[in-house]
């Protein structure tokens, strides 16, 4: 496929090069596909599997018939080295797939969730309008969280997406054959397979290989799959994520 075949580009990241342009445009111009909508979508780690679920609502109504989605992160430039609860655990990185219209099944439903009301246990404290100051370089730029209060969030909804997928799609939990999650922490991957009565072994897990990537784990994670030959054409993915927001969301795919 050529990037001029591309009408529609959807950017997950939450590290973006600048304010604007976004870097969905930015991306563009450099693939030379430009004219098509590209735009990017901030919801953290979850960031890709949102950018997935615009895309195939793109798609689905008629709007867009081949989407590039990306999710790409620079999480160790906003990272306080002195602060060995979080800047352990982050990573760069990037992947990227193509939805086209006539890729069937593909994606089977996407399901995404927020909730702010937990916002201070994971965030950044930077802004344009929160007071960021140009001049003082890299004032405040830092990932905070509350580790142990965010594990506990991300289990109990995980478990509740994932459950809400399989009911949507009328579906046993032993239908999956595979599930690729959200980087972030093995005891968290752990705790939503035993959800699904899934063995590791069916598990694709890539955190020990280049930390949480944020909006970039999941494609990271889905490109290690095939590459390896551990996914194979017509099985079922459970792509699933958690993030600042906090946000959440799922996406189930016939690869």
């Amino acid at each position: 496929m050529k990037p001029g075949e591309i009408d529609l580009l959807v950017l997950g990241t939450t590290t973006p090069d600048l304010i604007f342009p976004s870097t969905a445009c930015l991306l563009q111009h450099r693939l030379g596909a430009n004219g098509c909508a590209a735009f990017d979508v901030n919801a953290a780690c979850s960031g890709f599997i949102y950018a997935l679920g615009v895309a195939d609502k793109f798609i689905r109504s008629g709007a867009a018939r081949k989407a590039l989605v990306v999710g790409a992160e620079t999480l160790t430039r906003m990272l306080d080295w002195s602060d060995r609860s979080t800047c352990v655990l982050f990573g760069d990185g990037a992947g990227a797939v193509v939805l086209t219209a006539d890729s069937a099944p593909g994606i089977v439903s996407t399901h995404l969730h927020a909730d702010g009301g937990y916002k201070e246990l994971l965030w950044n404290p930077v802004g344009v309008s929160a007071g960021f100051k140009p001049q003082e370089k890299n004032a405040g730029v830092r990932v905070m969280m509350t580790g142990n209060e965010v594990f506990k969030v991300a289990v109990k909804t995980l478990d509740a997406v994932v459950e809400e997928t399989l009911a949507a799609n009328g579906l046993d939990k032993h239908a999956i054959d595979w599930l690729i999650p959200h980087q972030a922490n093995l005891r968290i991957i752990q705790a939503t397979a035993k959800r699904l009565d899934m063995p590791m072994e069916r598990v694709i897990v890539t955190v020990d290989k280049h930390g949480n990537t944020s909006s970039g784990s999941v494609p990271l994670a889905l490109d290690h799959a095939v590459r390896t030959g551990k996914v194979q054409r017509g099985q079922l993915l459970l792509m699933e994520a958690f993030g600042g927001g906090f946000t959440w969301g799922s996406a189930l795919v016939r690869y």
